[in-house]
């Protein structure tokens, strides 16, 4: 196996779920007695890494279990008719794993809904470690995700690319000292990203030659 690993943010990177995101928090703002927020306001927050998440959304300092319940509720009976995969992923996994390179999975999704995504899509045995919102003390923007996986691999962290779409995906890789290239395919676009899976691909195989 390759010493090197890619590592991928989920929503938004391999997987478009803003739809099925922004109905799950909206349920649970429905649980609350909240008002639902428009779908660009949501997705806005997402990737806001100045705000207090859980206040933006659901009016409370902290999240509490109850909120992740309801949000996989929705998550669990929804996300097999409104996830889709982007065009060309699966082809991406495959062949990098047909390369030998290790792959991985940092999302600041629940693990729960992680593991369903990834299975609904057909691509969950693709990736050797996946580490999710649960998992970590800190989720994105800080660099414990990509910290641990790298430590779990035991690779350095020059030996490591990070794909993602948003802000939290490249504070983190700084944090962790990881490269990061942007996918522009997803929910915070950028100028400089890369704007489809085949110019990641190229992007990959320069990569893999300098390490």
């Amino acid at each position: 196996m390759d010493s090197r690993i890619v590592i991928f943010d989920m929503d938004g990177t391999l997987q478009d779920s803003s739809v099925t995101i922004a109905n799950a928090i909206n349920h649970v703002r429905g649980r609350l007695s909240l008002e639902p927020m428009p779908i660009s306001e949501i997705i806005s927050g997402i990737n806001d890494p100045s705000i207090n998440p859980a206040e933006y959304f659901y009016e409370t300092e902290h999240f509490e279990p109850i909120h992740e319940e309801w949000f996989s509720e929705y998550y669990s009976a929804n996300h097999e008719r409104e996830l889709r995969l982007y065009p060309g992923i699966e082809e991406l996994l495959k062949r990098l794993r047909d390369k030998g390179v290790r792959l991985a999975v940092a999302t600041n999704a629940y693990r729960r809904s992680t593991i369903e995504s990834l299975k609904h899509l057909g691509i969950y045995g693709y990736f050797d470690l996946i580490v999710c919102y649960d998992d970590v003390e800190r989720g994105k923007p800080a660099p414990d995700m990509l910290l641990a996986i790298l430590h779990s691999a035991g690779v350095s962290a020059s030996q490591a690319l990070f794909v993602g779409d948003g802000v939290k995906d490249r504070m983190a890789s700084e944090a962790a000292g990881v490269e990061f290239v942007k996918a522009g395919w997803g929910y915070d676009g950028y100028e400089d990203a890369l704007g489809s899976v085949d110019e990641l691909a190229d992007y990959i195989d320069e990569w893999m030659k300098r390490r």
